[in-house]
């Protein structure tokens, strides 16, 4: 199957991008079939399996919330989410696809199944319609299957969707990778820019690319500088400020592999708040590229933004 680079860096929300982004995905794509949304009179929701199990600690009746009222997880206003949900709650209200306003309690119509699974996946969930009389209007299954991607059953399997782009370098292995450089004698990132090429124009690759990458920019930054307690009941306190604090006070050289934890920490604790990362591949693994990106930054010198360009291809490709 082709992949393309937009398929592995997705912009979301944590904290997770099979718990949080591939539900609110799966809630969003669920709105297509409501029509007209005036016949839908109450929505309900169930989770099974890790869903169902670990949901709430991972944000998924947030997430799913969030993606019946419309919401995406690259482009939701994350500075909001609290009070948003604060007010849904005191309502007891969901404004579907943010044209509707319906009953939603949570208790009754979240249902988080810890010892239940569907049968095509451990992150199942069944999002359901229902009319003023009781009836069932819609009603559609959807599987969370890691990194942000969400699939339906079909014909009692779950068939990934295949592309008809022809790649002019299909690869499935590091070796079949380096034999295509070899033979081309170019670089991972040309062969996965030439690859690329095959959805978008180079300048969206570029302009595409670069957001991306201030996206994990901005997640370093405001990792760095946001204090206080990170979601849950464990009272856990961000630790990234104090650590970016006592670096910059230290007198001398310091040592780049202390920043580069900084970095990765950084967007590990903005990532357990909900805040806004780069899924790279998933959001576990969500501080590392850009860990390695601003050590590239700030400690090795003259980089162009081509540098950064071509190191997104090849960790892409990786």
């Amino acid at each position: 199957m082709a992949t393309s680079v937009f398929d592995l860096f997705k912009i979301g929300i944590g904290p997770s991008s099979s718990h949080t982004v591939g539900p609110m995905k799966a809630a969003q794509q669920f709105l297509r079939h409501l029509t007209p949304l005036s016949a839908v009179q109450r929505v309900e929701v169930e989770l099974f399996g890790s869903l169902g199990l670990t949901g709430k600690g991972h944000g998924t009746d947030t997430a799913v919330l969030l993606g019946l009222e419309g919401e995406h997880p690259e482009t939701v206003d994350v500075t909001q989410i609290p009070e948003r949900l604060q007010d849904r709650r005191q309502r007891q209200q969901l404004h579907l696809a943010g044209q509707v306003w319906l009953p939603f309690v949570s208790q009754r119509d979240l249902h988080f199944h810890k010892r239940k699974s569907l049968p095509l996946h451990e992150n199942g969930m069944i999002c359901r319609a229902v009319t003023a009389s009781g009836d069932v209007l819609v009603e559609k299954t959807y599987y969370s299957t890691g990194g942000g991607f969400v699939a339906e059953p079909e014909n009692g399997t779950l068939v990934a969707q295949e592309d008809p782009v022809q790649l002019p370098y299909p690869f499935h292995s590091a070796a079949e990778l380096l034999a295509h450089c070899a033979e081309q004698q170019c670089r991972i990132s040309d062969l996965v820019l030439a690859n690329e090429q095959q959805w978008h124009p180079e300048a969206f690759i570029r302009e595409r690319l670069q957001h991306i990458w201030q996206v994990m920019q901005d997640c370093v930054a405001d990792g760095c500088t946001q204090e206080g307690l990170l979601p849950g009941g464990l009272k856990v306190p961000r630790r990234a400020p104090g650590l970016h604090q006592r670096l910059r006070e230290e007198k001398g050289p310091t040592s780049g592999m202390l920043w580069v934890n900084l970095f990765a920490l950084a967007v590990n604790e903005e990532n357990a708040a909900g805040g806004r990362v780069v899924t790279a591949p998933t959001n576990g693994a969500a501080g590392i590229l850009p860990a390695v990106m601003h050590y590239l930054l700030h400690f090795t010198p003259h980089q162009t933004p081509e540098a950064f360009f071509r190191f997104l291809l090849t960790a892409a490709g990786i």
